[in-house]
């Protein structure tokens, strides 16, 4: 085997990372779901001259929007929680054109490394919460709660 397929970077381990946004950092995730980036495909089939069909796959156009999922620890009071207040600003405002639009942030998720140096960025732009779940509960648990925020977008970048 030629030297030059031996990899010689180590790969990214994700143990670190955070939410950033319009600069205020939220902790306590751990998880984030939904770091794609993606073309849509346009298929379509033709006849040759020898009467042979031949199906093809193009690139159609980017697909900029989606949503991210971060799960995090539930905080201890939602009043007083950045994501609660955005969410419920939204939530309570209505979802008028103007009201929505003022709403939109710009965000990203970072990872780091095991010495906290910036390892990866992915930045979303316009983005509002759609949805805020937390997990179930019941008298046999003892673990913490966690909650699902999700994250509309109109467009993610992996920008490092």
């Amino acid at each position: 085997m030629p030297v030059s397929n031996i990899v010689k970077e180590d790969p990214l381990v994700v143990n670190h990372f955070f939410l950033e946004i319009d600069g205020e950092v939220i902790s306590q995730l751990s998880e984030v779901s939904g770091l794609d980036v993606e073309l849509e495909v346009s298929e379509f089939a033709q006849q040759l001259p020898n009467g042979q069909y031949s199906q093809r796959k193009t690139f159609a156009k980017p697909k900029w929007t989606g949503e991210i999922s971060v799960k995090r620890l539930a905080p201890l009071d939602a009043t007083k929680d950045p994501l609660w207040k955005w969410f419920e600003d939204i939530r309570n405002k209505g979802m008028s054109v103007s009201a929505l639009n003022a709403q939109r942030k710009n965000g990203s998720v970072v990872i780091y490394d095991s010495s906290m140096k910036e390892i990866s960025r992915w930045n979303f732009t316009n983005g509002w919460p759609s949805k805020i779940s937390q997990d179930a509960v019941t008298v046999s648990g003892n673990e913490p709660i966690f909650e699902t925020i999700t994250i509309q977008h109109e467009k993610l970048d992996r920008v490092k």
